[in-house]
């Protein structure tokens, strides 16, 4: 059952990231930042509150929901940064993820910035292999999605393609 929640969590964040992806500069820590603050400036300006940082446990499960075929594509926009730009995109970062073996398991620590943006330890497996790392996460509609600069970035990692990600 790990097994299936890692794969649906790097499908997910794939699809997420493809659906959400408006930088194409890869893993700058720096931009990610400056990604985040928009977003949180954004939600700010609405008067949207923080929901509670979720636990690692709570952001597995979105990204399995996201990856699930039973998941009404609808619903699974709603789980990444601007989701909407290209739905078709969850159900190819699925395949990418099943077919080259690939898994994300979000650990703890969850990090709060403060500034609206949650930063993920997460672990990505593709083949056997572990590669620890980082995964954002930002308000969007009252509640903490996947970023699309995250998403975007594991839509290059499986080699796909989106108009959400240019």
């Amino acid at each position: 059952m790990l097994r299936k929640t890692l794969v649906a969590g790097v499908a997910v964040a794939a699809a997420l990231t493809l659906g959400a992806c408006s930088s194409s500069d890869g893993d700058d820590t720096t931009k990610t930042t400056t990604s985040k603050a928009t977003t949180t400036s954004a939600v700010a300006d609405a008067g949207t509150e923080t929901p509670p940082v979720p636990t690692a446990a709570e952001l597995n499960a979105m990204l399995v929901k996201g990856l699930d075929p039973a998941t009404p594509v609808e619903e699974k926009t709603t789980l990444v940064e601007d989701g909407q730009s290209d739905p078709g995109l969850f159900d190819q970062v699925a395949a990418a993820a099943k077919q080259n073996n690939a898994t994300v398991e979000v650990v703890d620590p969850i990090l709060d910035n403060g500034d609206g943006t949650l930063t993920a330890t997460v672990n990505m497996t593709i083949g056997g292999q572990v590669n620890p790392g980082t995964a954002t996460f930002v308000v969007q509609d009252g509640q903490w999605v996947l970023s699309k600069e995250y998403a975007c970035n594991i839509v290059k990692l499986a080699n796909l393609t989106s108009p959400a990600c240019v």
